[in-house]
C-alpha cells in the first residue's frame, strides 16, 4: 500500500513550522499550566518508557496480541473498563462520567512489514508470522507507537481530571489501520451498536516533516480516499518466438497500466484530484515463455465520493475494453478486484474544528488552523468512525514529530524528512506531550461544550 499518510508540510513551509516550533516553551500567559506540568511528569515517570516498549515491540494488523494486551492493561492500571477482541484484535475502553455527550478518542495499534533501519538505539528487531503464513520483519514506520503512547497519557488525563468535565469518553484501539480495514472491522463487530454512538470523534496522527511537538489541523478534507485494486490480467500463452499464436497477457497488461492513466488525465474533471499508482507488475516465468496471466496491484486516491465512483467504475471498464482490443474472449477478461481494503475521505467538521481552536490556542499559545492547501493524498481509516450514517462531526489533528535538530538541518536543505513507511523513519519520542496535551484539551472541550 502507498503512503498512507504524507507529510502536511514539508520544503517552503518547513521554516514557518520551525520557527512557531520555538514557540512551544512560552505558551500563551493563559494556558493551564498544571496540564503541561502533569503530562510532563506523566512522561518522565512513565510514557517515555511505554513509548519505547510499543516501538520495540510492533505487531501487524490484526496480529496485535501483545500490543492490545499491553494497552487494554495501561487502561485498566488507570481505573478504566475495557473491552478485548472488538473487530478482531482492537479494543474499548470507557470512561463514564456522569450526563453529558459521549467523545471517540481513538488510536491504531499496527506496524508495517519493513525492517528498521533508522540507527535508533532502540530499533525494532521483531519479526512475526504475517496472515499469508511468511515470516517478516516489522516495524512502527508511521507513528503508531507515538498515537498509542498519546492515547495512554490523554486517558489518564481524562481520569485525573473527572472533576472538569462530565460525559462519556469511549477510547478506540483499533487495528489494521495500515490495511484500511479495522475501522471497518470494529464497526462492523458493532462498535456503535455496542458501546453507543459518539457525538465527537478526535483522532490524531504524528507527522515526519514537521517540528516535533507543533500541532496543527484544517478544516473540510485532511485525508483522501484510498481503494487497493487487484487486476489479474489473462492471456492464452505459448512459446516466445510463436507471439501470433498467443494472446501476451504482459502485453495486454502493458497496455492497461498506460491506459489507466488516460483515466485520470482524460475522464477526470482536472479540478477533482485522483490517482491512479501501479504499485505492482507481476508476470511470466522465462524468457521464451508467453505467460497465461499477470497481475497488478492498484492504488486509487481521490478527494469526493463521486469522483471516487466514477474512477473505480472507469476502472473495470478499461480493463475489459483493453482485453477486448486485444482479441480476448469474455470468459478470458481481466478480473478486477476492489472493496478488500478501502477508506472514504477523511473530512474534518468545521463546526468541531472552531469550537476546540479556541481552547487550543489557549492552552498551546498559537492557532494551530492551517489553511494552505494540501501536499498529497494520503488516507487514514480514521474516516469510518465519522463518515456513517450517524455522520459523527471528526475532529482529526496532526502533530509534528521531527526532532528539533533533524528540523534545522532540513530547513538548510541539508537533508529530508525520514519518509513514513521507510526503513529510516524515526519521530522525536518527546512530541508525545504535545499530543496528549492537544488531544485531552479538545476532549475537554467537546465535552464540556457539545
Amino acid at each position: 500500500m502507498s503512503l498512507k499518510y504524507q507529510q502536511y508540510f514539508y520544503s517552503r513551509c518547513a521554516l514557518i513550522l520551525l520557527s512557531l516550533s520555538f514557540l512551544l516553551p512560552s505558551s500563551s500567559m493563559a494556558a493551564d499550566l498544571s496540564v503541561k506540568q502533569a503530562i510532563s511528569e506523566h512522561y518522565d515517570s512513565h510514557l517515555a518508557e511505554l513509548f519505547l516498549w510499543f516501538h520495540q515491540n510492533p505487531e501487524l494488523g490484526f496480529l496485535e496480541q501483545k500490543t492490545a494486551a499491553r494497552l487494554a492493561q495501561e487502561l485498566r492500571d488507570l481505573g478504566i473498563d475495557v473491552t478485548e477482541g472488538v473487530g478482531k484484535t482492537g479494543l474499548v475502553g470507557m470512561i463514564r462520567n456522569g450526563p453529558g455527550p459521549l467523545i471517540l478518542v481513538r488510536t491504531d495499534m499496527d506496524g508495517l512489514p519493513i525492517l528498521e533501519e533508522s540507527g535508533l538505539a532502540y530499533s525494532s528487531r521483531n519479526r512475526q508470522i504475517n496472515l499469508a503464513g511468511d515470516d517478516t520483519p516489522v516495524m512502527h514506520a508511521c507513528g503508531h507507537d507515538m498515537h498509542m503512547t498519546t492515547f495512554v497519557g490523554t486517558a489518564k488525563m481524562l481520569m485525573d481530571n473527572r472533576d472538569k468535565w462530565s460525559g462519556t469518553v469511549m477510547l478506540v484501539g483499533q487495528p489494521a489501520e495500515e490495511i484500511i480495514n479495522g475501522a471497518k472491522a470494529m464497526l462492523e463487530d458493532g462498535l456503535y451498536e455496542r458501546f453507543g454512538v459518539p457525538d465527537y470523534a478526535i483522532g490524531l496522527h504524528v507527522s515526519s516533516g514537521m517540528p516535533s511537538g507543533l500541532v496543527a489541523v484544517r478544516e473540510g478534507i485532511v485525508q483522501s480516499s484510498a481503494d487497493s485494486v487487484d487486476i489479474k490480467v489473462r492471456g492464452i500463452g505459448g512459446h516466445g518466438a510463436y507471439p501470433h499464436q498467443t494472446i501476451d497477457p504482459i502485453y495486454v497488461a502493458s497496455q492497461l497500466v498506460i491506459a489507466l492513466q488516460g483515466i485520470v488525465s482524460r475522464q477526470i474533471n482536472p479540478l477533482s484530484p485522483a490517482v491512479i499508482t501501479v504499485g505492482s507488475f507481476h508476470g511470466g516465468s522465462k524468457h521464451n515463455i508467453i505467460s497465461n496471466e499477470v497481475n497488478l496491484q492498484l492504488t486509487v486516491r481521490t478527494d469526493s465520493e463521486a469522483t471516487r465512483t466514477q474512477v473505480l467504475g472507469s476502472i473495470r471498464d478499461t480493463a475489459a475494453n483493453i482485453g477486448r482490443l486485444n482479441g480476448l474472449p469474455d470468459d478470458l477478461l481481466p478480473i478486477v478486484a476492489m472493496g478488500f481494503e478501502s477508506t472514504p475521505t477523511n473530512v474534518n467538521d468545521s463546526d468541531a474544528v472552531q469550537k476546540v481552536l479556541p481552547a487550543w490556542e489557549q492552552q498551546l499559545g498559537y492557532n494551530p488552523l492551517i489553511t494552505s492547501a494540501r501536499t498529497g493524498m494520503g488516507a487514514e481509516d480514521f474516516a469510518y468512525f465519522t463518515q456513517t450514517e450517524h455522520d459523527v462531526p471528526g475532529v482529526f489533528f496532526s502533530v509534528g514529530g521531527t526532532p528539533p535538530d533533524l528540523m534545522r538541518e532540513i530547513v538548510a536543505g541539508n537533508t529530508s524528512a525520514p519518509p513514513h513507511h521507510s526503513a529510516i523513519f524515526l519521530i522525536d519520542p518527546n512530541s508525545v506531550k504535545a499530543g496528549v496535551e492537544a488531544m485531552y484539551t479538545a476532549a475537554i472541550e467537546l465535552l464540556n461544550n457539545p
